[in-house]
């Protein structure tokens, strides 16, 4: 059966002679049993349960061999019910004096596996004094298996372990001073090389040690590590030593021990990046990256600035990835022009893999440390000029808005931008950023040689047959401003302008003839013009794009580090955002709120690239801020975190929800939303809860739940069957809200993470809480968030269903007559296409009925069905387990009875069509 399994055929058979095995009195069938069930079964394996009490016989009784086969069979597998009939049995083990080392290491390593699947079942409450006991042990391998069990009870709760903190000191001096170590544990000369790392990597999860002697002892003990290692011929002795070493350097810098040690090992990783092997190299380079997280090391890292850059032209390229981040991370004033400058150079022969990265690391550099902002625009151009399939539009959308709000720079800018339109060929990128800037400001060039407004038009219209359909509409922004500039008007300008202009006025891109029909009728208006197309505005200060894609973009590349593993023991994903306070003392108006990361991370702002675009394109509308409203949620995410929600601050209104009317959910319609029984409170809510919860069906963001203490409101972005949310908790009082707690109850079919919850919101503060979803399979059930939290006296406890409903995973898509009527006959009757009467609807317009489909993300289909009272609307479906699935709707309507409709819906999946088929009728009622 073993042999079988091994070839990789599933063995279905033979498992209950297995299990029956394990009962044998004799130790060849006892261990065959033990092998094979541990090999065969899985945690959830039904057989298992016949199992238990044997297995518990051989625990707890005298056979040490026995015992040994049961904790690796229990270690092995570590379900649920293992967890809960044997653990008890386990720790006695552990604890027992009596028993034999070999049984006690298995022991500490069964439980650590029962209490890493099911931290919930396995009681350690009180374990402090036993774990403090055991490590006294003087046998290693007990040793070394009770720190392992250790590292995983402090990662979980190190508050109650403060007393083993002296006790793993004491083990690091054993060790470094080589006392009493057995040979067999001495690994290339170094003494037991796992128990050092994790002695050091359990005091990396307390946050300091406090005590002065235990303090110095420690610091002797990192001394001699950090002298006592080289780089030797012998591999195996590196890996060994080098093992020991980068966690002695973590634990330096988790300890913010003083400058000496830190500089220390900062020579030492010196070292390190200039020898030949290339995994020392690497940890190296690694290794001085995360010392760029303490302060103070930065001038001694930057000693190795000539190393690093070499390392920019490695073969490896994991090792120029690393150099990459560790010159991003070291870069300051002082340094900025020289490493943006290798860079640059190194951009030409770089990687195709690191050209996009090295090219926002470049700019976000540039940015951050520009000595001027002439310098700041050279490195930008060159950067688009060198690596332009490379460099995202939020590059150039950001050099555009410094040239903007800076008046000074606009003269050098349009020169810059008009010397590279001199070179024969150019990215489409520099195209769109120079006609920007010439547009905008080549007037300011008049007197120069070859920038007078008709050269200048000639330069940019040569480049007009080499770009894409996205760039057409900017040049045709720049033709126009550039008539704007030209008063009185060059007669022969404006004829070459307006043939382009007619030549566009039928072009099938609708944005390209909508500009140039605007822009031909714009330009014959004379004088006026120059109000017309006036300059763009000076752009609100807000913060760089580039440095929150950088910040998205980033990946830890340390291989779990310690210091993160205790971050993220202590840090919640929570956004928290807090008063300002005058200069008084006294909390100014609501809307007066700053935002704020636990524990330091920046603020979660969303900029609207789609509002950068229109400006940098020369759109002519402006778009006017938002006025001031008393609505807290309003406040707090208008302008900041959901973007383009005007109404955010009228959806907190109890009677104002748009987009629901005559689209009510029916009554009879249960399957689809799960009505939620509300509990006593003494917190009334503010509103309709299932009025808010219908707008967000058809909205992305706004309002979900309000009551006189806290706003829950919903942001939401959608593609295909990946959904990611977020929860804006917002604390309407001036104290605080306590016993915060939020569970998500998810149906069948959706997968739903949410981050951590705080469990006090701060007062006049909003929280954020990501939430990540993904559709499984097609269903009309709803997730439901159950919402606690304490506020004085009173407790208030609120289910709220979130709105994840089935068509947030469409997708809109047109389809033509050769499409759709294939498709429409392949898919002949039931299960794959159903039909359902639908009366009692309220009478709707054709065009009032389309344009409720549209918010359904339904795409009606003009002129596919011969009979002008019925709709054709289709759309895609996406969901993990099946393929994006097509769905073909079809509307007639009776124009003598407006009240009754006949539905037709068409997939090629079943559940869809049978699901889907209620909620078209949702709509149209």
């Amino acid at each position: 059966m073993l042999y079988i399994f091994m070839l990789g055929y599933d063995v279905d058979f033979g498992h209950m002679e297995a299990v029956s095995l394990i009962s044998a009195p004799k130790y060849p069938e006892k261990q065959v049993g033990y092998i094979v069930t541990s090999s065969l079964l899985n945690e959830n394996h039904d057989f298992l349960r016949l199992a238990i009490n044997t297995v518990r016989n051989d625990i707890i009784g005298r056979n040490e061999t026995f015992q040994c086969l049961a904790l690796t069979m229990v270690g092995n597998i570590g379900g649920r019910e293992f967890a809960e009939s044997l653990a008890p049995d386990v720790q006695k083990l552990l604890i027992s004096s009596s028993c034999r080392p070999l049984v006690r290491k298995k022991a500490a390593l069964c439980l650590l596996r029962l209490f890493r699947k099911n931290p919930d079942v396995v009681n350690v409450d009180g374990w402090s004094d036993r774990m403090a006991q055991l490590l006294d042990e003087r046998d290693l391998g007990v040793l070394t298996s009770s720190m392992s069990l250790l590292v995983a009870l402090v990662s979980n709760n190190h508050e109650a372990y403060w007393s083993c903190l002296p006790k793993c000191v004491k083990t690091l001096e054993r060790l470094a001073r080589n006392q009493d170590i057995p040979q067999e544990y001495t690994y290339y000369g170094i003494p037991s090389p796992w128990l050092q790392v994790k002695t050091m990597r359990a005091l990396q999860y307390f946050p300091t040690v406090e005590d002065p002697n235990t303090r110095r002892s420690l610091f002797e003990v990192l001394q001699r590590i950090l002298m006592g290692t080289d780089v030797v011929k012998n591999v195996n002795k590196n890996n060994a030593s080098h093992a020991v070493l980068f966690e002695a350097l973590a634990l330096v810098m988790h300890l913010d021990a003083e400058n000496e040690m830190m500089s220390q090992c900062v020579a030492l990783l010196g070292k390190f990046i200039a020898v030949r092997e290339p995994n020392i190299r690497y940890l190296g380079l690694e290794n001085m990256t995360r010392m760029l997280m303490v302060t103070d090391v930065h001038d001694i890292i930057k000693r190795h600035q000539a190393q690093i850059i070499t390392s920019l032209k490695d073969p490896d390229i994991s090792i120029r990835r690393r150099a990459l981040d560790l010159l991003y991370g070291m870069c300051d004033v002082s340094n900025a022009k020289d490493i943006v400058e290798e860079l640059l150079q190194y951009l030409s022969t770089a990687d195709f893999a690191m050209r996009e990265e090295l090219s926002l690391k470049a700019a976000i550099l540039a940015e951050k440390f520009a000595p001027d902002l002439s310098w700041y625009v050279d490195v930008i151009l060159q950067l688009i000029d060198k690596a332009g399939d490379f460099v995202s539009d939020d590059i150039w959308f950001r050099v555009v808005q410094f040239v903007t709000n800076n008046e000074d720079l606009q003269p050098y800018a349009a020169a810059k931008a008009r010397e590279y339109l001199d070179k024969p060929a150019i990215h489409e990128t520099m195209v769109k950023v120079s006609a920007y800037l010439l547009g905008e400001y080549s007037h300011l060039l008049a007197r120069r040689p070859g920038c007078s407004p008709k050269e200048i038009f000639s330069a940019i219209h040569e480049k007009l047959p080499t770009v894409s359909t996205t760039t057409i509409p900017i040049l045709l922004s720049t033709y126009a401003k550039i008539l704007m500039h030209t008063q009185p008007p060059d007669p022969e300008l404006q004829k070459h302008v307006w043939a382009i202009f007619s030549k566009y006025e039928s072009c099938i891109d609708v944005e390209i003839q909508q500009r140039a029909i605007e822009y031909f009728a714009l330009s014959s208006k004379g004088a006026a013009l120059m109000d017309i197309l006036a300059e763009m505005p000076k752009f609100p200060e807000r913060q760089s794009a580039l440095i929150k894609k950088a910040e998205v973009a980033e990946v830890d590349t340390a291989e779990q580090s310690a210091i993160k593993l205790r971050a993220q023991q202590h840090m919640t994903n929570a956004l928290v955002v807090t008063d300002q306070h005058s200069s008084n003392g006294t909390p100014q108006s609501v809307g007066q709120l700053s935002l704020v990361k636990i524990p330091s991370t920046s603020g979660d702002e969303h900029t609207s690239a789609d509002q950068e675009l229109s400006q940098a394109n020369g759109t002519l509308a402006t778009v006017d801020p938002q006025p001031p409203s008393a609505d807290l949620l309003g406040d707090l995410l208008g302008p900041l975190a959901i973007e383009g929600l005007p109404g955010a601050a009228v959806l907190s209104e109890p009677n104002a929800v748009s987009g629901l009317e005559g689209v009510p959910i029916p009554a009879d319609d249960a399957a689809a939303i799960v009505p939620v029984e509300k509990d006593t409170n003494s917190v009334q809510p503010i509103g309709n809860i299932n009025e808010r919860f219908y707008a967000l069906c058809l909205k992305d963001s706004g309002v979900l739940y309000e009551d006189p203490n806290i706003q829950i409101g919903i942001k939401a972005e959608w593609r295909a069957q990946h959904g990611r949310l977020v929860l804006f908790l917002g604390n309407k009082n001036t104290f605080p809200l306590l016993s915060v707690q939020a569970l998500i109850l998810p149906p069948v079919h959706l997968k739903i993470e949410l981050s951590l919850v705080p469990e006090t919101i701060p007062p006049r503060a909003q929280v954020q809480c990501p939430l990540e979803v993904m559709n499984l399979h097609p269903s009309r059930d709803v997730a439901v968030l159950d919402f606690s939290y304490k506020c004085g006296t009173s407790m208030a406890n609120v289910k709220l269903r979130l709105p994840a409903v089935l068509n947030k995973f469409l997708q809109p898509i047109t389809v033509s007559a050769e499409e759709f009527f294939p498709q429409w006959r392949s898919l002949s009757g039931p299960p794959l296409k159903l039909q359902e009467v639908v009366r009692g609807v309220r009478p709707l317009s054709l065009i009032d009925m389309a344009n409720i489909f549209t918010s359904f993300q339904l795409t009606v289909c003009q002129g596919l069905d011969p009979n002008p009272n019925n709709l054709i609307a289709s759309t895609t479906f996406y969901s993990e387990t099946i393929r994006p699935m097509l769905c073909l709707i079809r509307i007639e309507t009776d124009p003598t009875d407006r009240t009754q409709l006949r539905i037709t819906v068409a997939s090629g999946d079943p559940t869809l069509t049978f699901e889907y088929v209620f909620d078209v009728q949702a709509v149209c009622h």
